[in-house]
């Protein structure tokens, strides 16, 4: 009897477990997945960090497309897919709750000495926190662009992993170095008739550059330079015999830009020293991003009034940005300050290119004229740098376009907002500089940004595929597959043998190495460049990218088969279509219907034409728009004879309404410019670094509170009356095509 009591007892007790244990199962089961989870997208393995702070919390949404993976220590890791950021913050939600002894034995997050569970970071200001509220509804659906498909997930170092790292390291050193080879022995092989040719010319007594168009020019600034270098050395040897004051006397006679560096030019990678031979100076901070990068940021400015910041003031910040964090120096009071200005280099470079050409350089000229220049660089660049990662993670270099526009552009901007107390800042690109503004300006972006711009100078603007897209090449590396690509070019960095022989090579032959490799590839020359400079202006180039970003812009998915950076090549036709309709119907309307109706340029069949207008009418121009109106305006600077991007396809874009948010105050085509024209060729500051500075000026939203440039004291304000001018402009936007001998402007009505 005892026994059946004690057995109706322990079924009894068995029932009641059984009732409740499907609750507590189902709390297991999703603590033990959630675990799993963030240790696959942890800095470390559990096992290599029992303490946890190196264990993912959850995913923080820098934009709807960027998520970036928050440590439990705070500590930041570059974006992972999607999907995988979307299953950590789901678990989280389902896991956060439950008791604490079910989460905490199932998950090696770190624990406070309290047992509870450590509150993940607060992100300050961002455009997005996913922080607040419920993560599954702060979370956006699982899908990308097909423009940015997502990126590879690698997971904290384990066996498989670094077998995986290391088999596509050494595949990837011997095949690039193959590749390498091949370019390099083509640049060769297509330069021996140019070389018989000069030698020929030669032979016969002919000069072979008299056929360039600055020759007496070219001539004239190497007689300058000569006598720069003896009358530094007569300077160095007066001042080793003549006493300080007497010194001090001599500097006070010499105006305001004294040069600190002269002599010989030894063809260096050093922005500071290019700057002290014209009177200014350079100092570098260090800027951390969304994502734990830390990026480098010059300041040029002039040592006669502005002492450089420490060390410690310089150094990287949190990852926040906009955060109104003050200046690391108070600002002086006595003078107004300089407006400033942030300039983003190219594919491939740094923004030394913008610091080549002594006075002419476009960095300088601005800073001389009265703005403060900051220089910004992406990600890598000459010495790549994590908070977590290290060279030989893949994950250093699981990143592309959008990350540079994403999380590079705004860290920098909020840098120097920051360090000059503006709301608002002049913002200059180049080539792959401004795609990644272009990208990060996008209203599925961060279109807030353009909230702090007062201007966006786009000089080659690289929004557009040109015809060099079709060159052999670049055609071998659209046509292999992604897999093939990480075979050839790695998981690292792109064709890192590149930085090694500019470290070994002395900087004049590496220069033209450089030059030669280059001018094969994209097909550029040096007519309009001053080439006494020409190695130097290789010696800020190349820097470390990553073989993800090299493939979004040529393989098989991205830049190179959509022919655009925010349009797949569907939608580009379809508009295309669109818009050769809209002119031949407005041609039609406008003509009398007596006259006989001139052909279509593009004939299309009459029922499809009328199936798409209608489709057309109903579908509203801005419907495909990039941009909100968060976009600022836009001044854009074409090269005419650029092969590499098509300048001219995105004016047209804004001249047939496409973007009514986008204002466009300035546009030139430059019909004689090749790609890096704007920024090297001689006559750039005639044809491009005045307007810059003018239209700067124009568009400055605080003129009464900062110095007037030199050469600007005549330039009227920019109304932004929002007038229905082209490309949703207000009306008035200067619009200039010049060609080799003739220039001419007319305003857009």
């Amino acid at each position: 009897m005892h026994e059946n009591s004690r057995r109706s007892e322990s079924n009894a007790s068995a029932a009641s477990k059984t009732s409740a244990s499907p609750a507590s199962s189902s709390a297991a089961i999703s603590a033990i997945k959630y675990a799993h989870q963030a240790e696959k997208l942890s800095h470390v393995a559990h096992e290599k960090d029992p303490d946890g702070p190196g264990t993912a919390i959850h995913a923080h949404y820098v934009t709807p497309q960027d998520p970036i993976i928050v440590m439990s220590d705070g500590g930041r890791l570059p974006g992972v897919p999607l999907a995988e950021a979307e299953k950590l913050n789901t678990l989280k939600e389902a896991t956060d709750g439950e008791p604490a002894d079910v989460i905490e034995d199932a998950s090696p997050v770190d624990k406070s000495r309290d047992g509870s569970r450590p509150e993940a970071p607060k992100n300050g200001a961002t455009i997005q926190k996913s922080g607040e509220g419920s993560l599954r509804k702060a979370m956006p659906p699982s899908r990308t662009n097909p423009l940015f498909p997502p990126l590879p997930l690698y997971g904290p170092s384990s066996i498989t992993r670094d077998i995986q790292c290391w088999t596509f390291r050494t595949t990837s050193f011997f095949l690039s170095i193959g590749f390498l080879g091949i370019i390099v022995l083509g640049s060769a092989f297509t330069s021996i008739p140019l070389m018989c040719q000069h030698i020929w010319l030669r032979i016969t007594f002919r000069d072979p550059d008299a056929r360039r168009p600055f020759y007496e020019e070219e001539k004239k600034l190497k007689r300058v330079r000569k006598e720069d270098v003896r009358n530094w050395k007569r300077q160095r040897s007066r001042r080793n015999s003549k006493p300080k004051i007497d010194d001090k006397e001599d500097e006070a006679g010499r105006g305001e830009f004294i040069p600190t560096e002269g002599g010989p030019d030894p063809v260096i990678c050093d922005v500071g020293y290019y700057a002290r031979r014209v009177g200014l100076d350079m100092e570098e901070f260090k800027v951390q991003t969304e994502d734990g990068f830390i990026i480098t940021l010059w300041h040029i400015y002039n040592p006669r009034e502005f002492t450089p910041l420490s060390p410690a003031e310089r150094a990287a910040r949190g990852p926040d940005v906009f955060t109104g964090e003050p200046p690391s120096r108070p600002i002086s009071s006595s003078q107004k300050p300089k407006f400033p200005v942030l300039m983003i280099h190219g594919l491939l470079q740094s923004s030394g290119a913008y610091c080549t050409n002594d006075d002419n350089s476009l960095a300088f000229y601005l800073c001389k004229a009265g703005y403060d220049v900051w220089l910004g660089n992406n990600r890598c660049g000459f010495k790549p740098e994590h908070t977590l990662l290290s060279y030989a993670d893949p994950r250093m270099w699981a990143w592309n376009i959008r990350q540079m526009g994403v999380m590079d552009l705004p860290a920098l901007i909020s840098r120097v907002l920051s360090e000059t107390g503006f709301e608002k800042l002049g913002l200059i690109a180049h080539s792959q500089g401004t795609t990644q503004t272009f990208v990060a300006l996008a209203k599925e972006q961060r279109p807030d940004l353009g909230d702090k711009l007062t201007v966006f100078c786009a000089l080659a603007p690289a929004a557009y595929a040109g015809p060099l897209i079709g060159k052999a090449y670049f055609k071998f590396m659209r046509a292999i597959s992604p897999a093939l690509f990480r075979i050839i070019f790695g998981i690292h960095a792109f064709i890192p043998f590149m930085l090694t022989m500019h470290t070994l090579i002395p900087g004049r032959l590496f220069g033209a190495m450089g030059y030669r490799v280059f001018s094969f590839l994209f097909d550029w020359t040096d007519d309009r460049w001053d080439r006494g400079l020409r190695d130097r202006m290789f010696q800020f180039a190349p820097v470390y990218v990553s073989a993800e970003s090299m493939r979004w812009w040529l393989g098989r998915e991205c830049f190179a088969k959509q022919k655009c950076i925010l349009s797949t090549r569907e939608e580009g036709h379809q508009e295309d279509a669109e818009d050769e309709m809209e002119e031949y119907y407005h041609r039609s309307s406008s003509q009398n219907h007596n006259e006989t109706q001139p052909p279509s340029p593009h004939p299309t069949r009459p029922r499809r034409m009328s199936e798409a207008r209608r489709k057309h009418e109903r579908k509203p121009k801005g419907s495909t728009a990039w941009y909100d109106s968060h976009a600022p305006p836009f001044a854009l600077w074409v090269a005419g004879s650029d092969d590499l991007v098509d300048g001219r396809k995105l004016l047209k874009r804004f001249e047939r309404g496409r973007e009514p948010h986008v204002r466009v105050v300035h546009t030139r085509i430059i019909e004689e410019y090749e790609h890096l024209d704007v920024i090297w060729a001689m006559d750039c500051i005639e044809k491009v670094g005045r307007e810059v500075k003018e239209v700067i000026w124009r568009t400055c939203d605080v003129r009464d509170n900062v110095r007037v440039p030199r050469g600007c004291e005549e330039v009227e304000p920019w109304q932004d009356s929002q007038d229905d001018g082209w490309g949703g402009g207000d009306g008035t936007a200067d619009k200039e095509r010049e060609g080799p001998s003739q220039s001419s402007s007319e305003d857009v009505d």
